[in-house]
């Protein structure tokens, strides 16, 4: 390596120290200068805010005021300290010499921005002894446009007045369902009870002559003569106390009464009386005590019941084969015996069986019979004690069929078989058929038993179980009637 080589490097050296140093001294002004600069601005700052103090106690010599210090932290701006405010007394302040007033800067002074009043600070200590007390002003208040927001702000929400409630909607009128029995019994209607339409039709009070005229078509009507005077002499006796006036009053009278003769408020029938439940079936021939028995099994096995039929006609072969085809259809169980058999032995079988393999009801059949053989009649009653043998208690109900087309000849047959047995009620068939559905008055009247089931078509559902309310509306129902659309309206 040789001299020159060297010298080179070492000039470049220095030029590069002197370089580093002339960026070092630049910075280190720069930093000077921007302390000073930072203070004067501060000092402008104290200057423009703050008000000159007031002197208390005794008069001293004005100090000058001593230099910011560059190192302290720069103060909050906005947030001074509030000290205890020192009240001067008048004569200080007489003495007190005016406050320094030190001319604003050019520079425009700095505002902080208002701020919102805070609670208040709890009072400082006061200042030591030779310090005058400084007054600062306080916070500027906030501005009344968000002085109010808050407090709307702060106010409970309103509460709304709830809707005011819609006016009660009325529900309709309810719709009067049409009496089904009214199409059954329009042949009875046509009979006794048009006849009567037919007298009160432009009436306008009851004189004898009327009266006359009624007794006439209650005595030749079907309820029978003896629940027909009944009816009279109670009409009579309601006329002589001014109870009957009009027609319209006799009308409503004659219902209520039919209906007061139905109504015998029989309980309803409980077929959990006994497992199983055995009702007996009597009747004269022809009177419909077969379709009875296949459209009551039919209701029964339809309301969840297991049913068995007991064929006790033995002396007529068509009797079983139609109770054959009725358990085929309903889907009920069928004992049956020999044709001849003896009907008890048939019978006995039945209820055993029946006891033997858990079903709920035993329809007995028994065979038809006139009510003026005596012999056919004891029959009954050895079928009945036979029964009792075979399931104690039983049969549980004997109810009688009565054929509504025979008229008042059905009392006379129901007061024969009431004699012979214990009936504990009545089933009235074919009253569609017939205008002497009237019959039904004078069987309860008469013999107290309460109607069970009417029948008043050929379909199962037209074997309805009897509502003594319904069949007298059904009865006189005044619409359609000859003669009573021009009477007044009752119903």
């Amino acid at each position: 390596m040789d001299i020159g080589s060297l010298h080179l490097e070492s000039q470049e050296l220095v030029e590069g120290l002197a370089a580093v140093g002339a960026v070092g001294l630049t910075t280190l002004f720069g930093l000077l200068f921007v302390r000073k600069a930072r203070a004067t601005r501060r000092r402008q700052i104290d200057e423009s805010e703050l008000p000159a103090p007031q002197v208390t106690g005794k008069r001293r010599k004005q100090a000058p005021e001593p230099e910011p210090d560059e190192e302290a932290a720069e103060p909050e701006v906005g947030e001074p300290e509030a000290e205890e405010p020192v009240a001067a007394s008048p004569t200080l302040l007489k003495e007190a010499e005016p406050p320094l007033r030190v001319p604003a800067p050019e520079a425009p002074a700095f505002r902080a921005p208002p701020v919102e009043a805070k609670p208040p600070v709890a009072p400082r200590a006061e200042p030591p002894a030779g310090r005058g007390g400084q007054v600062l002003p306080f916070p500027a208040s906030a501005p009344p446009v968000a002085r109010e927001r808050r407090e709307e702000a702060r106010k409970p929400a309103p509460v709304e007045a709830p809707p005011p409630a819609a006016p009660p909607v009325e529900p309709p009128a309810p719709v009067r369902k049409k009496n089904a029995l009214v199409p059954g019994l329009a042949k009875t209607r046509s009979g006794w009870i048009s006849r009567l339409g037919s007298l009160f039709a432009g009436k306008r009070e009851i004189d004898p002559g009327l009266l006359d005229e009624i007794e006439k078509v209650l005595l030749t009507a079907d309820i029978g003569v003896r629940t027909a005077n009944k009816l009279l002499e109670e009409m009579r006796a309601s006329l002589s106390r001014r109870e009957l006036g009009s027609p319209e009053a006799a009308w409503a009278f004659l219902e209520k009464r039919s209906l007061e003769l139905l109504a015998l408020g029989a309980p309803p029938i409980d077929w959990k009386a006994a497992k199983p439940m055995v009702l007996l079936i009597i009747g004269v021939n022809g009177s419909g005590k077969t379709t009875t028995i296949g459209k009551l099994a039919a209701k029964l096995i339809g309301d969840g019941k297991k049913v068995l039929m007991g064929a006790g006609d033995t002396f007529r072969a068509a009797a079983a084969e139609q109770l054959d085809i009725w358990a085929n259809r309903v889907g009920a169980t069928l004992v049956r015996g020999k044709e001849g058999a003896d009907p008890s032995s048939v019978l006995f079988d039945a209820v055993k069986r029946a006891s033997t393999e858990g079903f709920d009801v035993v329809i007995a059949d028994t065979a038809g019979r006139l009510h003026t053989k005596t012999d056919l009649m004891e029959e009954l009653q050895k079928v009945r004690r036979v029964i009792g043998k075979a399931a104690p208690g039983a049969p549980h109900e004997t109810w009688l069929v009565i054929d509504s087309t025979s008229g008042q000849n059905a009392i006379a047959q129901a007061q024969i078989f009431t004699q012979a047995m214990s009936v504990s009620g009545i089933v009235l068939t074919k009253l569609d058929g017939t205008a002497k559905g009237g019959v039904i008055l004078g069987i309860a009247d008469q013999l107290r038993i309460p109607v069970r089931f009417i029948g008043v078509g050929e379909r199962v559902e037209d074997l309805r179980e009897f509502d003594a309310a319904e069949f007298v509306e059904a009865l006189f129902e005044r619409e359609g009637v000859d003669g009573a659309a021009s009477a007044s309206g009752v119903h």
